[in-house]
């Protein structure tokens, strides 16, 4: 993607905290003390926040320009946040993000050995640290999208304006990549009766020597299988409704403040669940989980009914649709065909960023076919488990520049994006007389889009 066309905002990961008001308070116009590079209201920007978002564009591949531009989208950014934490149409949800960012930990968490392992990898001094950074993160972000989706509402763009766009833009727009349109079906192996009993009987003897007077904290230590509570005694902190997949929560609601459930099946294996601490809608759990992890004789059994699938597909017996509809464990396919979308929703799937196991999976097959069924790893972080798929390959998509007609909905894309920044960036400018603005005197020279000094 161009300069022109990437998204306004880049969002900054700050790790260091200083109150603004107190700051602000204690600066003139244009004269910050060092480390700051500015002030927007009450909310600062600090020299460590360039850095970061620098670093972060360029991990995500995008154009960063100079440091100049990269402050001023910082500012942007800024500003549209100051203004909406005074925004009193914006709903205040300080404690779900709070929860928000105690489950986000506990996700970061297991994926490491070890608690202090991970702080170490992220340059934090302690679990409270690193968790407040989470937390500023998803607020900022919640505030800035949620002041930006209220000054760009109900801005659309008709198809005389794309078509406009694009006569005066298209030498400027990007290449497409080599793409691919792709479906998947995915079944996890299904654990039998037998095995279900066993991890039942086992977390039987467990709660039976908690009630007898071991510690629930020591048995989720020694048995739980959940990476990222099992260190901390299965604890789960500042739980919001809605969380926790609907049969844990169920089971834990309905639970007295220390009483222990009997197992509890999940998507994700089986459960002991303690409720330790209620408030409202926010709570406090300790579990014991046991994974659904399949054993051989499992995965055999599904890797020969999806080889069945695929070929009752092949023969015409059930189109994809209704077999991914039927049978798929995807959730997020399953209903669509089963097709794949990438983080932008679109299914245009660009090869050099699919997922390795997918990309090696249909390397050298056609439009229209199917791979054999295979085994791998299916979901994120502790939703990740064994999974036997197969996937379609709809269409592929050579290399080209964006054309009007093969490209429409992208070009719309871009043409609505740049209209919804023009009125940011009106409303911005509106703004101006009414916000304390400041900028460190290194910057003095930058040509900013805006003129932020006001004069």
């Amino acid at each position: 993607m161009t300069k022109k066309f990437r998204f306004l905002f880049i969002l900054s990961f700050i790790t260091t905290f200083l109150f603004g008001n107190m700051i602000q308070a204690q600066l003139k116009k244009g004269q910050l003390v060092d480390g700051i590079t500015a002030v927007i209201g009450d909310e600062i920007v600090l020299d460590s926040d360039i850095e970061e978002s620098i670093a972060m564009a360029q991990q995500q591949g995008v154009p960063i320009g100079d440091k100049c531009k990269v402050l001023e989208n910082i500012i942007h950014n800024k500003l549209l946040l100051y203004h909406a934490k005074k925004d009193t149409l914006i709903p205040d949800r300080s404690k779900e993000l709070r929860a928000d960012a105690e489950n986000r930990y506990q996700q970061f968490l297991s994926s490491f050995p070890s608690e202090r392992e991970m702080l170490n990898a992220y340059k934090y001094r302690t679990s409270y640290e690193m968790k407040n950074a989470i937390e500023k993160v998803a607020s900022e972000q919640y505030y800035q999208g949620q002041k930006y989706s209220m000054i760009t509402r109900g801005i659309d763009v008709t198809p005389s304006e794309v078509s406009a766009f694009y006569e005066i833009h298209k030498s400027q727009l990007p290449q497409v990549n080599n793409e691919v349109k792709l479906s998947r079906i995915v079944m996890y192996p299904k654990l039998t009766d037998a095995h279900k009993k066993e991890i039942i009987d086992k977390l039987k003897k467990i709660k039976k020597d908690i009630l007898a007077g071991e510690s629930f904290e020591t048995q989720a230590r020694i048995y739980s299988e959940d990476p990222g509570s099992a260190a901390n005694g299965g604890l789960i902190s500042n739980v919001a409704k809605g969380m926790m997949v609907k049969p844990f929560e169920a089971a834990a609601l309905n639970l007295q403040e220390g009483e222990i459930s009997d197992p509890v099946e999940t998507e994700y294996g089986y459960h002991l669940i303690q409720l330790v601490k209620k408030s409202g809608k926010i709570y406090d759990v300790r579990h014991i989980l046991i994974l659904s992890t399949p054993n051989e004789e499992e995965i055999k059994a599904t890797k020969k009914e999806m080889a069945d699938l695929r070929n009752q597909i092949i023969e015409g017996k059930i189109s994809f649709k209704d077999a991914a509809l039927k049978f798929s464990d995807d959730k997020s396919t399953k209903y669509n065909a089963g097709v794949m979308t990438g983080s932008d929703g679109s299914d245009n799937l660009e090869k050099t960023k699919l997922d390795p196991v997918d990309a090696y999976q249909i390397a050298g097959i056609n439009k229209g076919d199917i791979t054999e069924a295979f085994e791998t790893e299916f979901g994120e972080g502790p939703s990740k488990k064994k999974s036997i798929e197969f996937i379609k390959v709809d269409d592929i998509i050579d290399a080209h520049t964006l054309d009007l007609s093969d490209d429409y909905e992208r070009v719309k894309a871009y043409a609505l994006n740049q209209k919804k920044n023009e009125q940011v960036e009106k409303w911005i400018k509106s703004k101006l007389p009414d916000t304390f603005i400041s900028i460190n005197k290194r910057y003095q020279d930058c040509d900013f889009k805006t003129n932020w000094s006001r004069k």
